[in-house]
């Protein structure tokens, strides 16, 4: 699997303080919730972590034996607990069959996972879960699960949800840990689930900020490599510096210049004009708090910034959006900051844009049926499957498309079904 991941071949000294920090707590068997920025790069990161061969030698160094089981929040079709249980009992029994248990375990471990799929039991799925780690453990492994983009759950997310998890972790005599990727801290997103004095105790808070410049050369080096594409080593560092260490915009840009023969001479004004890169800008900026909002436009306005204002939006240092040099703050993109100069000015004519066109005319095309999330982003977004089409990215766009539909006083509107995708029906 290993040879099939792309940043499994990173130099090792890629993201090397961030592996560091990570490594060092899953030697000690914490939990971690990683935290970044909308689309910063944890993905691009934890690849690297979860399959770059030297990691464990060099980074956790613990003598252990580790068995990493990733569950990417993404693949749930239904944002529910039912499914995500089910999910995560697939994922840890595909692992189990990976490892070196005895095939034994390994066919009892298959059996609970056929079982539960036929009884359809909540109660039973969960004991199932439990049972395999408690296997993993009994066989000498160290399970780490790794629940990638974990923020999907938190609209359905109960205390009951909680408890569960923290069971599991008794269910593996402590020898469990956990490491959930979140845009914020768990205790932002439901204060009520995953209250800040249980989670200071559960597992500890580490924030990925921007990648460095030479962490984003790596990772330019291997999406050129996968486009197909070459560019000068100049425009190679205009992107490394306007993306600002942000993978997404990177890729974004990557993807919009792969389209011209020849680069524009001004490539910050070409690329803010880019429906992608703006969408992305506007991702980024409704990710924040109303303070946050407020206090980042100042920074980009170079206003100063009092103690009370940076202490409220925190989230904006602990992330890197926004930094401080020689007293100067500092908007991590020039592309992210031209976004925030313009968010007074007017916007659009009432016409749909490239991307709402195409989500207009497939649900055209599929009118009255429900368009699931996945069919939605082959459809629109062709371009950006492999990287992956955040929830919110979807939402907006579907929000943008129902606004013109209205105010074109169209036969058309377009519903929602929850958890479910979207569908075009006459009114």
């Amino acid at each position: 699997m290993t040879k099939r991941v792309t940043e499994a071949s990173y130099p090792i000294e890629f993201r090397a303080a961030d592996a560091r920090k990570l490594g060092e707590s899953l030697a000690h068997h914490d939990s971690v919730v990683l935290i970044g920025a909308k689309r910063v790069g944890i993905s691009n990161f934890l690849r690297f972590f979860l399959y770059h061969e030297d990691i464990g030698s060099i980074y956790i160094r613990n003598g252990t034996p580790h068995l990493f089981i990733t569950v990417d929040l993404n693949d749930l079709v239904e944002r529910n607990i039912v499914p995500f249980w089910t999910l995560l009992l697939t994922r840890l029994v595909d692992s189990v069959q990976g490892s070196p248990l005895p095939e034994a375990v390994k066919r009892q471990c298959r059996r609970l996972f056929v079982q539960s799929i036929q009884l359809k039991d909540l109660f039973f799925t969960v004991d199932s879960v439990q049972k395999v780690l408690a296997e993993i453990v009994a066989g000498g492994l160290y399970p780490t699960i790794f629940l990638i983009r974990f923020d999907r759950m938190s609209d359905v997310a109960s205390q009951e949800f909680f408890n569960n998890l923290q069971g599991l972790k008794e269910a593996a005599h402590q020898k469990l840990s956990y490491v959930f990727t979140s845009y914020r801290p768990l205790y932002d997103l439901s204060p009520r689930v995953f209250p800040k004095s249980v989670l200071s105790v559960f597992a500890r808070d580490m924030f990925l900020t921007p990648a460095k410049p030479g962490d984003m050369k790596i990772i330019f080096g291997t999406l050129a490599e996968r486009y197909h594409t070459s560019f000068t080593e100049d425009v190679r560092d205009a992107l490394v510096i306007l993306s600002g260490g942000h993978v997404q915009y990177l890729h974004l840009a990557i993807l919009r210049l792969q389209e011209e023969k020849n680069p524009p001479p001004d490539l910050l004004t070409y690329l803010v004009g880019d429906e992608q890169i703006q969408l992305l800008s506007e991702e980024l900026f409704e990710s924040l708090t109303k303070i946050e909002k407020e206090t980042v436009i100042a920074a980009a306005r170079g206003d100063a910034i009092d103690i009370t204002m940076r202490r409220t939006a925190s989230y904006l240092w602990n992330t890197g959006i926004v930094s401080e040099t020689q007293g100067k703050q500092h908007i991590f993109s020039s592309l992210f900051a031209q976004y925030l100069g313009t968010l007074a000015t007017g916007s659009g004519n009432g016409e749909f844009t490239k991307k709402e066109h195409s989500l207009v005319s497939f649900l055209q095309s599929h009118l009255g049926d429900l368009c699931e999330r996945d069919a939605i982003i082959e459809a629109v977004w062709p371009e950006s499957k492999d990287m992956g089409v955040s929830d919110w990215a979807i939402d907006r766009l579907v929000a943008r498309v129902r606004s013109k539909l209205k105010d074109q006083k169209s036969s058309y509107e377009v519903l929602t079904v929850k958890t479910r995708g979207y569908k075009l029906i006459k009114k």
